[in-house]
């Protein structure tokens, strides 16, 4: 251990998208509209609240959160849980290819036979008018 109480580790480095998934998370938790602070605190780890602030901007530009202005601040809100998030994030890349079907064609060929047949069955409710909305929907 040092002087300063670390044991001379680096703090372990967050995955990509880990810090908005733990945002949403804690907004998806939360009783309804939130401040930064508040997310701030539920997710604890000594996260900087500029590092909140920015995350909660970046989840705004995905459409994954709103906000609403609350005196000089902002009220947080979640638009999608983390199952909606990750549809942004696969919609986002497939919207950044310019051959759809060939990236549609290597995803679904990839699949494992379970999620291959479950894509089928989501595909099959989404073509009948009077469906029932899929999990996270609705």
């Amino acid at each position: 251990m040092t002087r300063d109480g670390h044991n001379g580790r680096r703090p372990r480095r967050r995955g990509q998208g880990e810090l908005e998934a733990q945002v949403l998370t804690a907004l998806c938790e939360a009783p309804g509209p939130v401040p930064a602070a508040w997310v701030q605190e539920r997710i604890g780890g000594g996260l900087a609240y500029t590092t909140v602030v920015t995350i909660l901007t970046r989840l705004l530009a995905k459409s994954a959160v709103t906000r609403a202005r609350d005196g000089r601040s902002f009220l947080w809100t979640p638009a999608a849980d983390g199952a909606g998030l990750a549809a942004l994030r696969m919609r986002k890349v497939l919207d950044g290819e310019t051959n759809r079907e060939a990236v549609l064609a290597r995803f679904v060929t990839a699949l494992p036979p379970g999620d291959e047949q479950l894509l089928r069955d989501l595909l099959e409710q989404a073509e009948q008018p009077d469906a029932a909305p899929g999990p996270g929907e609705g």
